[in-house]
């Protein structure tokens, strides 16, 4: 006998949250917790029922669906996410991710793939739809090679900055290094050429990264 597992919905259109919520009734396993169309709505409810996944979606009204995850996951350690989305944005991937999503799925994959995703998210993997694991994929690659050029600074390089990072201007990154703020202007510019950037924001953002 298949072990039935309880899974909660949290979409904020009204036609995808039932068309969900049907998948959920048809699909041996699955007993449909709840759906809810709002961050404000889903938390005291999931809370109450603490089903063992939920299909979310990130874009919702109120607070988004990255935070509800957050809030849930924190007090749910067990619980299992499975974002369900239009967006590849970058950001919203990797902050769903840090916000303790397992799964990542875009909404015009169809339902279908959406409780196959589900499936393979309970039994302990990672879905993702192609297009999101591609995204994954590059960003990592493309993180690596930012470390090698954050690698190539010397370490005068790195404390200069690192006091940038910290918000110093010239003169006061000068200062705390003992040095003259032509040498420092002479650091920022071996540190753009080093790391192929053109200001000091892009500079920064490397650094913090690494």
């Amino acid at each position: 006998m298949v072990e039935e597992k309880v899974i909660c919905i949290v979409e904020d259109k009204t036609e995808l949250r039932d068309a969900m919520f049907m998948m959920l009734q048809l699909t041996e396993g699955f007993i449909p917790g709840g759906s809810y169309n709002s961050t404000e709505e889903a938390i005291p409810a999931i809370c109450e029922i603490v089903p063992d996944a939920v299909l979310m979606d990130i874009n919702l009204p109120g607070r988004s669906g990255i935070a509800c995850v957050a809030a849930l996951k924190n007090r749910f350690p067990q619980m299992l996410f499975l974002m369900c989305t239009a967006y590849e944005d970058n950001d919203k991937i990797f902050n769903s991710l840090k916000a303790g999503a397992s799964g990542y799925i875009l909404k015009s994959d169809g339902p279908a793939k959406i409780m196959d995703a589900l499936n393979e998210m309970l039994r302990g993997g990672s879905p993702m739809s192609g297009a999101i694991a591609r995204k994954v994929v590059s960003s990592f690659n493309q993180l690596e090679i930012e470390n090698e050029l954050v690698q190539t600074l010397t370490d005068r390089e790195k404390e200069t900055l690192n006091l940038l990072a910290m918000g110093l201007m010239n003169k006061e990154v000068a200062d705390k290094l003992n040095i003259s703020a032509a040498t420092v202007r002479t650091h920022i510019q071996h540190i753009y050429e080093k790391l192929q950037v053109n200001t000091r924001v892009e500079a920064v953002n490397m650094y913090l990264k690494r």
